[in-house]
């Protein structure tokens, strides 16, 4: 057969099959998964795949645009020059909720007539891009500046038919073939070319595309063709250059690689654990309110999808004790971007910098979580609705999972000593309320958990799984190293490395504690001397100082430097004087270690401190600015910082940025194990007295005996 003739063969099968791909990943479900064998959900666990869309209506001025909308946003557009006149060249980025001034929502009570609704696109048309707001009741369409340098955010088109783009090369498939991988055994993955300062990476879009051998197993992962990298002008899909040094590198064996529970032989080895859940005999504790409105134990809160924030959760406020008065508590919270830097500087892998919410899109990569597995049995479940790059809506499923959780832990308690001559025991169990979220970007899988407490605390936990993005590598054991040649990474199993990197996840936090007007204060533990004479030497003294312009509120955490950071509302005090706050309190964490000069470090600057404090400012909601992608490092969080504006007493966004040092391990392989770390809102000073008091301990009587079914 003629070469070329070949070549077309084999691009339209391919082709077919990420079409096939695509669709499926875009297509409205018909149905929710039916569990009716298993159990009869409660009435308030209605699966919210069971819903149809098409017919929602907004609902709070926060609401995600519903399809109508989306739809008139679309159509508005298309009839807009200069857009109108040539309509199929309109590509969309994002299309979102324009969400309302601030000042409207917190105004806006239950029954009130919707603030105006308006749509936030980002388009390209015919190769330049437009941030447009769009009145949907007007039918108007204004046009906002847009950012220096950078791009939009990839559509999941962008990354498909980019994957597909080598296999029209025929020095591509000739280097496949010469390593022995089958086509039809080709995986291949669209890898964010980052920026690194060349003329070309200003002028066109560019990505990389590097392939697997999923020849055997599942895992193709493990099965890296490594050395070969192809530059893909993601616009012309035309292969810019082909990078293929890794010829004399065997591709790893297939054997022990596949993670499904079949492969693995799971289902022929002996149990090891049994069936756990939990059982509501009376159903949930919480509600959910016109599908995004959720209470629960005085807390209530707004919760929605994001495209590219992934789980978005507002007006969280919760119930005086005392009073019964709803208190305010965080406005907004959100993953604002993640930087995940790979530490090898070889051709194959130094561009690997990824920044995962404005490259790729959190909440796109989200898929649908698996009930029993990802979520327990008393879960609900919310959907997610995005768009495809021609603007039209589609749905994702069950990507969002809300569920009252308990895993055994105390929440308070106390026994008196017999000597005391009183006999009292006294516990709370330790039940919170999750919502959940797990997006799969590429090998990576991040577990996003918002935790409610009954003691005032909301906890921000973060999950990493998946499985390793491995390098190919010609040694089977770590004496075949070179010498003075740094392999950096772990020897996980015969020539596969596991390369050192890091995660890091910036969340934004608009804090509206008991109002809108709050300060930033750092309290400083230090250590006090004693005079001569008294029986101790020394002692710790706390001191607070209110950080009064931003860069007094960069925080770099310092173990032997200990400081408390609150966020307080000065002009509201407890009955005992003190300013009502909540503060964040760190667990473990990592700091950035690059040259703050490196090019990937000079867009991720936003990971230089752990703590930023910034005045609110709508255009100022993403860490690594609007337009990540090949972007400068000009508009982040690091530079909006530099302009020390002040923050005393007023409208003030907390980032926390949380830090993840990998490097692998032998246990990490062939999948990992979910490491997670996380921090906590807490209140300081906010209530009178501890909220736990009035959660009910446990009774017999209130509960269910189970018994073990009978062995037949």
């Amino acid at each position: 057969m003629d070469s070329s003739v070949l070549y077309r063969s084999i691009l339209c099968v391919c082709s077919a099959l990420l079409l096939i791909f695509t669709l499926s990943w875009l297509q409205t479900p018909t149905a929710p998964p039916t569990f009716s064998r298993l159990f009869t959900p409660h009435p308030k666990l209605i699966q919210s795949s069971a819903h149809h869309h098409e017919s929602d209506i907004p609902r709070h001025p926060l609401d995600p645009l519903t399809i109508s909308e989306i739809t008139a946003a679309r159509a508005i557009l298309f009839s807009h020059p200069p857009f109108s006149s040539s309509p199929s060249s309109l590509i969309f980025h994002s299309l979102a909720l324009d969400e309302p001034d601030k000042s409207a929502v917190l105004s806006w009570s239950s029954g009130d007539s919707l603030p105006p609704r308006r749509a936030s696109v980002v388009v390209r048309f015919k190769g330049e891009a437009h941030l447009l707001a769009i009145d949907l009741a007007k039918g108007s369409v204004s046009s906002l500046p847009t950012p220096a340098t950078g791009f939009p955010t990839m559509t999941i088109e962008d990354m498909t038919s980019s994957a597909a783009a080598p296999l029209l090369d025929a020095a591509f498939n000739r280097s496949i073939i010469a390593r022995g991988v089958r086509i039809s055994d080709l995986a291949c993955l669209p890898v964010s070319s980052g920026w690194f300062g060349r003329e070309i990476e200003n002028r066109r879009r560019l990505i990389k595309v590097q392939c697997y051998s999923s020849e055997g197993t599942a895992n193709f992962y493990m099965r890296p063709i490594e050395g070969l990298t192809v530059l893909v002008d993601m616009d012309t899909k035309e292969v810019v250059q082909i990078n293929d040094e890794g010829g004399d590198i065997p591709i790893p064996k297939s054997t022990g690689t596949d993670y499904r529970y079949e492969a693995a032989g799971g289902n022929e080895m002996a149990r090891p654990l049994r069936p756990i859940s939990i059982e509501q005999p009376e159903g949930p504790s919480f509600d959910v309110v016109d599908g995004h409105r959720v209470r629960w134990a005085g807390w209530e809160f707004h919760l929605k999808a994001d495209a590219r924030a992934g789980l978005v959760v507002s007006s969280a406020g919760v119930a005086d004790p005392v009073s019964g008065e709803r208190r305010s508590v965080l406005y907004k919270g959100y993953a604002s971007e993640l930087f995940v830097p790979y530490m090898d500087p070889t051709d194959a892998w130094y561009f690997k910098t990824y920044m995962d919410a404005g490259e790729y899109g959190f909440g796109l990569q989200a898929m649908p979580l698996i009930p029993l597995n990802d979520c327990p049995r008393n879960a609900y479940y919310m959907d997610g609705i995005f768009i495809a790059a021609d603007g039209r809506p589609y749905v994702r499923s069950n990507m969002i999972c809300v569920f009252e959780s308990y895993a055994g832990d105390i929440g308070w308690r106390h026994s008196e000593s017999p000597i005391t001559g009183l006999e009292i025991r006294e516990a709370r169990p330790k039940v919170t309320l999750v919502a959940r979220m797990a997006a799969s970007v590429a090998n990576y899988d991040y577990i996003v958990d918002w935790e409610f407490q009954t003691d005032g605390i909301i906890r921000v936990k973060v999950g990493l799984s998946g499985i390793l993005m491995v390098k190919g590598a010609p040694y089977t054991h770590v004496k075949h190293f070179p010498a003075k040649q740094d392999t950096y990474g772990t020897l996980l199993s015969e020539n596969i490395i596991g390369v050192i990197h890091d995660h890091f996840i910036t969340f934004h936090l608009d804090m509206d504690v008991d109002g809108t007007n709050n300060s930033f204060v750092k309290v400083g533990l230090a250590r006090q001397d004693t005079n001569a004479g008294q029986p101790r030497r020394s002692y710790l003294k706390a001191t607070r100082h209110v950080a009064r312009t931003e860069k007094e509120a960069q925080i770099k955490l310092k173990l032997y430097e200990p400081y408390e950071f609150h966020v307080v509302n000065a002009e509201k005090t407890t009955r005992l004087g003190n300013p009502v706050g909540y503060k964040v309190v760190p667990a473990g964490t990592a700091a950035a270690l690059l040259d703050p000069n490196d090019p990937p470090q000079l867009r991720g600057a936003f990971t230089n401190n752990q703590i930023w404090v910034t005045p609110r400012n709508k255009t100022e909601e993403w860490a690594g600015g609007l337009f990540v992608y090949q972007n400068q490092g000009e508009d982040t969080l690091a530079v909006w910082s530099e302009r020390d504006r002040s923050i005393e007493s007023k409208d003030i966004v907390l980032w926390y940025t949380l830090g993840f040092h990998h490097i692998p391990c032998q246990e990490d392989f062939p999948i990992m194990p979910t490491v997670s770390s996380s921090f906590d809102l807490k209140p300081v000073n906010f209530f009178e007295r501890n909220p736990i008091l009035r959660s009910p301990p446990n009774m017999e009587k209130d509960l269910p005996v189970c018994t073990a079914a009978a062995s037949a």
